[in-house]
């Protein structure tokens, strides 16, 4: 009798969630038993669970992406209302985890996979942010909000990867400018410094809509970018190629020859190319044409401050030694 009433009790606050406030996704989140330790087991559609980790789940992965930490498992316990993912318009949100919601809103969107979204108030705890009808509008991490567009994108592609045209870029000045610009793609024609004016003759106004075009769209697909150098106006052609680094993935352009740092540039993968060459894991990197970087951000910065190679430095238990990356 009291199992009926807990449930009888549930379905009137799903079914009523948007009149009654954010209670009733406290309540979602505690019956589903989403919040995990540092994990979130999210139930969607499908008797799925969409899960955020860094840790990776203890049984079958049916997708994974290790930009944004997310996996797709099975649901064995077949939580019956699913959280939805609303695409429309949304009046207003929380965040909420399985004790409390804080009512905000998004101030900063995600810029690609390197940037997450900004929320205006925050938990201790990892949480959803919600709707008032507890639909899902994004996951809050440590790093940030990753957004319902790249939630959804995963849900729905198959398989969880990102296309790249070689540059990475931010909002400056009302204008959307190349921060850094991968120099081991092959013809790559953008610059650092670049402003976008159009991508495929649409009008670019924000960095965070111009990389969900470039990070969703089909790998090979032809693209043509209008950019500004300078006083000079340029229109290339540009094709869509696999993206190799961001988010949780280190990504200084060096992931597109093979290798993977850590936050201090120590080497955590290789390709097999690179262990023909001498390297190994736990080698870290000094420097980058004769440069001294420390982190990742440091060495995306002057990468590309090489013409037919780049020296990079390495040390391996106090022995120092250059490799030729061209």
């Amino acid at each position: 009798m009291i199992r009926l009433f807990v449930l009888t009790n549930f379905l009137l606050l799903n079914l009523y969630a948007c009149q009654g406030g954010y209670f009733s996704c406290i309540e979602k989140i505690k019956d589903s038993k989403t919040v995990q330790n540092s994990s979130l087991y999210i139930p969607v559609k499908n008797n799925k669970l969409l899960v955020y980790s860094k840790e990776k789940p203890k049984t079958k992965i049916l997708k994974y992406d290790p930009f944004l930490s997310l996996y797709l498992i099975e649901d064995t316990k077949k939580f019956k209302y699913p959280f939805l993912i609303n695409m429309r318009l949304q009046l207003g949100s929380a965040i909420v985890n399985d004790k409390l919601s804080k009512e905000g809103k998004i101030v900063k969107n995600q810029i690609g996979l390197n940037s997450l979204a900004l929320y205006s108030t925050k938990l201790t705890k990892l949480a959803l942010i919600t709707s008032s009808c507890c639909s899902l509008e994004g996951i809050a991490t440590p790093r940030g909000v990753i957004q319902k567009e790249y939630i959804k994108r995963f849900l729905s592609a198959s398989p969880a990867t990102y296309s790249d045209i070689g540059i990475r870029v931010k909002n400056e000045n009302g204008f959307v400018v190349v921060s850094a610009a991968n120099p081991y793609l092959e013809n790559n024609p953008l610059q650092k410094g670049d402003c976008i004016v159009e991508f495929d003759s649409k009008k670019v106004r924000a960095a965070s809509v111009f990389m969900r075009h470039v990070l969703f769209s089909k790998l090979g697909s032809k693209h043509t970018i209008k950019i500004k150098r300078g006083n000079k106006f340029m229109t290339f052609k540009v094709v869509s190629s696999k993206r190799y680094g961001g988010g949780m993935v280190s990504d200084t352009f060096l992931e597109h020859k093979g290798i993977y740092f850590d936050d201090t540039l120590h080497i955590v993968a290789l390709s097999k190319e690179f262990i023909d060459y001498g390297l190994l894991l736990g080698d870290q990197l000094l420097q980058v044409n004769a440069i001294d970087v420390t982190n990742q951000n440091e060495l995306l910065r002057y990468i590309e401050n090489f013409k037919d190679f780049s020296l990079l430095l390495f040390s391996r238990r106090n022995f120092q030694f250059f490799v030729n990356i061209k």
